[in-house]
Order: structure tokens, then C-alpha cells, then sequence
């Protein structure tokens, strides 16, 4: 069964992690895809962000499913870029219908001596990244007037405060108060906005020995099994961490007809996390 066949996503971060997943979990369902991307790295980063060669064997990916995809390099901070990406996009595949406002970035200081590049390189990232994706899609969802619906990648810390981890916390809790005033503002025309909330999910964001650190200090030279043990102490599941597919899942389902009446919601994809005793 074809989920959202005929049906165009919009998704940022798309060249590896969530964003790679969620483009082809969509095609597999049906959905041509406008894949973007920052294609290069931020200073404050402590890992490897997404390159132009990783976002073509995204496109590649989903065009081996049968699927159009349309590929652009564009930084979630820069509306005018995002701007640009929209317009390219329509212009080829003739629509959009299925927002996922996906990128994201990860660093870890305490809160006293984080870095302002590193907390300002966050809030824009995650918090402004997530408001002009919305700004630089939603005129043209409201001017189709056939609906749509948008997913907002926050997280657990949108809802809980991890130690060393402000800036990112700040934005993931920010999005959620954007998501619940769009879906109000927008749930007339039949425009859906909706939050997914992973745990740690296996992507390079987590999977890097700054991550591994900051989790399992108490080993001399951690590894991802010494990370993975941590966090499975955190759920109630007895799983470590998501696989991207388990978030893709998740989007997919708010993207379909299945959630058409599925509006302002946060869906924990947690393990168990947020309810764990």
C-alpha cells in the first residue's frame, strides 16, 4: 500500500541520519521528494555534517525506488536559500504536501562555559532552521488550499531538560510552542502541524566519540556499546537507541490520511523514556 502516493515531501537535513531515512521511507510510500541540505560543516560542530556526495546517493536512493527527486544545497538558516530551494522544487515537481522540518545539530558544553557560537549555531539550526522552513512552505500549502502536513522534529529535551545541553533543549522546546500555535492558526484549512519526540536515534549526531563521552565518562575510551548501555538504562524498552526508520515510521504516519485528523500533537518515539518509572 502506497501511503502518500502522488503526494510531494519537502525535507531538510536529507543527505544522511533522519533526513536520508524519511526521504526514502517516504518514496517507498509513494511521495517525490524535495531533498535539502546543508552540505557542509559548522565550526561548532564536533562531527561531520551532511556533504553534497552523501544528499546524491539520498537522490539515487529514492530515484532507484522510481521516485523524482529534486536536490539542493541550502542552509535552514537562510530563508532566502530555503526560499530558492521551495521555488525549485515546485517549479519541477509541481507541489508540495508533506513538510519535515528535520535538521539538526548537536554539541555539549556546560552551561557555563558553552560557547556563544556554539549556542547561537544551535538556536538558528534548530529553532530559527525550523521557523523558515515553515515560513518558506506554508504560503504555499495555504495558497493550494488542499491541505498538508508538516512534521517538526523536536525531541525527549523538548520536553525535558538534559544537563550540558541548553542550547539544544531551548530549540526543541521552542518548536513545540510553534508547532501548537501553527496547527491552531492552520488547522482550519486542513493543514496539520505535528511534533515527533525520538530518544537518541542512531545517527552521526550521536554516533561520535564527543557523544560517547559525555554519556559514559567513566570509561577511559568509550564506545558506541558503552554509550548504548547508558541510554538503555533510560528506557523502558530494553533498546539502546531508535534506527532512523523508527522516526521515518513515525513521519510517515503523520503524513498520511491515516493521521488526517491527527492535528498539535507531540508523538514520543522514546523507548519508553518519557514514561519510564
Amino acid at each position: 500500500m502506497e501511503r502518500v502516493s502522488g503526494k510531494v515531501a519537502f525535507i531538510t537535513g536529507a543527505a544522511h541520519g533522519q533526513g536520508r531515512s524519511h526521504a526514502v521511507r517516504l518514496a517507498e510510500e509513494g511521495a517525490d521528494i524535495i531533498a535539502v541540505d546543508i552540505c557542509e560543516d559548522i565550526a561548532s560542530v564536533p562531527y561531520p555534517l551532511g556533504t553534497m556526495a552523501e544528499l546524491k546517493e539520498t537522490a539515487a536512493m529514492v530515484e532507484k525506488l522510481d521516485r523524482r527527486i529534486v536536490i539542493r544545497k541550502a542552509d535552514v538558516r537562510s530563508r532566502e536559500q530555503l526560499d530558492a530551494a521551495v521555488a525549485d522544487g515546485i517549479a519541477e515537481l509541481g507541489k508540495i504536501d508533506i513538510v519535515c522540518a528535520n535538521a539538526g545539530i548537536w554539541s555539549t558544553d556546560p552551561f557555563n562555559e558553552m560557547t556563544d557560537e556554539a549556542y547561537f549555531d544551535g538556536i538558528d539550526v534548530m529553532q530559527h532552521g525550523v521557523f523558515h522552513t515553515c515560513r518558506a512552505t506554508l504560503p504555499h500549502l495555504v495558497e493550494r488550499g488542499e491541505g498538508g502536513s508538516i512534521v517538526i522534529t523536536s525531541s525527549t529535551a523538548g520536553v525535558k531538560g538534559y544537563p550540558y545541553l541548553a542550547h539544544y533543549s531551548m530549540a526543541k522546546h521552542a518548536v513545540i510552542g510553534l508547532m501548537r500555535t501553527l496547527a491552531n492558526e492552520f488547522g482550519p484549512q486542513m493543514i496539520r502541524v505535528n511534533c515527533i519526540l525520538p530518544t537518541s536515534t542512531l545517527t552521526p549526531m550521536i554516533n561520535n566519540v564527543g557523544m560517547w563521552q559525555r554519556f559514559a565518562p567513566e570509561a577511559e575510551n568509550p564506545t558506541l556499546e558503552d554509550f548504548g548501555a547508558t541510554l538503555q538504562a533510560w528506557h523502558s524498552l530494553p533498546v539502546p537507541y531508535n534506527e532512523p526508520v523508527d522516526i521515518s515510521n513515525a513521519v510517515l504516519w503523520l503524513a498520511s490520511d491515516e493521521a488526517r485528523h491527527v492535528n498539535g500533537i507531540c508523538l514520543p518515539v522514546d523507548a519508553g523514556f518519557l514514561e519510564k518509572i
